[in-house]
């Protein structure tokens, strides 16, 4: 028998709304963590012009990593040669590769809960120990150094992500340095998943490799890039492990979508178009900060970048997917229960996702409203 695993509760909510929809209902997806937005228009004029006349076989991109490279030494002033980077068919291949090339069978990886879901489901379908750590409001819902140091044992790995989801927390430089310190004493390894780094309102965001070059970065066209049906992504290593995670890439994964390497190299410069999403998200959250504590939904992690609200809903219900069951039927507004991030206390939470339009938020807004303002 294989290791068991939990399911993502947010794709069946997602299948019940779809069969809603089928119905004849007005739905408006809040679930998943995916712009309603398409690709940059200039990215699909090129992939248009390559599908007429590229076979489009097996293919890693040279000319992307090395616009990679310019985008590292650009955004965070960091240096970085091609041959560190694996392009991979999205984030979860590059979280796969950077697993199992660095590490073993009964390693423990440490990542802060709420989390998202294939952290801890990932390390435990690779037969590694998914170490969870309960982060509360008193730090923002997010790990600390002195959380990480005081681990014992300590563990091999640690998985962190800022901005986080669901909770939307960006650490600051001082927060990201400070870890990197401890793990270095301490000798364990950093993957970073940086996938929304570009999705922030309140603070910079900062790679960990500003601070840590033995760290494994993660990154996705999936979501500031508004590419996620694409499935492209990549994972940055450390020099020491470059040419192993480049070999674990291939033998599992073979080579991403090759249509989308080529758009996404478009796609990379396209930020007067991508800013303009960000745009919308930054209203979107500005309306929802708004109006949800007016519903008696005042508890709210930081949403400091991502696009989502992650709030305590257990003034109304103590189960997060009935409640999101109901809401769906009652309003046709899909929201993601708290379940599939932290498996203690989600029960407690919901996260709503604002990548939506600004018409779709104000009427969400207008049906949570009625919905949650009646049971107060």
């Amino acid at each position: 028998m294989g290791v068991e695993i939990d399911p993502f509760h947010a794709i069946s909510i997602s299948r019940l709304a779809h069969e809603l929809k089928d119905q004849g209902r007005s739905i408006i997806h809040m679930e998943f963590g995916q712009p309603s937005t398409g690709a940059p228009a200039r990215a699909l004029e090129k992939a248009k012009n390559v599908l007429a006349s590229n076979a489009l076989g097996y293919w890693e991109s040279l000319p992307l990593k090395k616009r990679l490279c310019q985008h590292y030494d650009e955004t965070y002033g960091v240096t970085v040669r091609p041959g560190r980077i694996a392009i991979t068919a999205g984030a979860s291949a590059a979280l796969v590769s950077a697993l199992t090339c660095r590490f073993s069978a009964g390693d423990t990886i440490a990542m802060a809960r709420p989390g998202y879901v294939s952290y801890r489901n990932t390390v435990k379908a690779l037969g590694m120990t998914a170490l969870e750590l309960d982060c509360g409001a008193d730090t923002r819902f997010s790990l600390t150094a002195d959380r990480i140091a005081a681990l014992a044992p300590a563990p091999q790995g640690l998985i962190l992500a800022s901005p986080a989801n669901p909770t939307g927390t960006i650490m600051s430089a001082e927060e990201l340095e400070a870890i990197a310190l401890v793990c270095r004493e301490r000798d364990i390894t950093i993957i970073s998943d940086e996938i929304y780094h570009g999705l922030s309102y309140t603070r910079p965001t900062h790679s960990i490799l500003e601070f840590e070059p033995e760290a494994f970065v993660i990154n996705s066209f999936s979501k500031y890039f508004s590419m996620a049906g694409w499935r492209l992504g990549w994972l940055l290593s450390p020099e020491s492990y470059a040419e192993k995670a480049a070999a674990y890439t291939g033998i599992l994964f073979l080579t991403a979508p090759s249509l989308a390497q080529h758009a996404a190299l478009i796609a990379l410069d396209e930020r007067e178009e991508l800013e303009a999403h960000l745009d919308t998200y930054r209203r979107n959250r500005d309306l929802l900060l708004d109006a949800l504590p007016k519903m008696g939904l005042d508890e709210i992690a930081p949403p400091d970048g991502a696009f989502y609200i992650y709030t305590n809903v257990e003034r109304f219900s103590d189960d997060s997917m009935s409640l999101c069951k109901d809401v769906l039927r009652d309003t046709g507004v899909v929201l993601a229960p708290g379940i599939d991030f932290d498996p203690a206390n989600g029960h407690r939470y919901i996260r709503i996702s604002f990548a939506v339009s600004q018409d779709e938020t104000r009427e969400a807004i207008k049906r949570l409203k009625n919905w949650f303002e009646t049971r107060v």
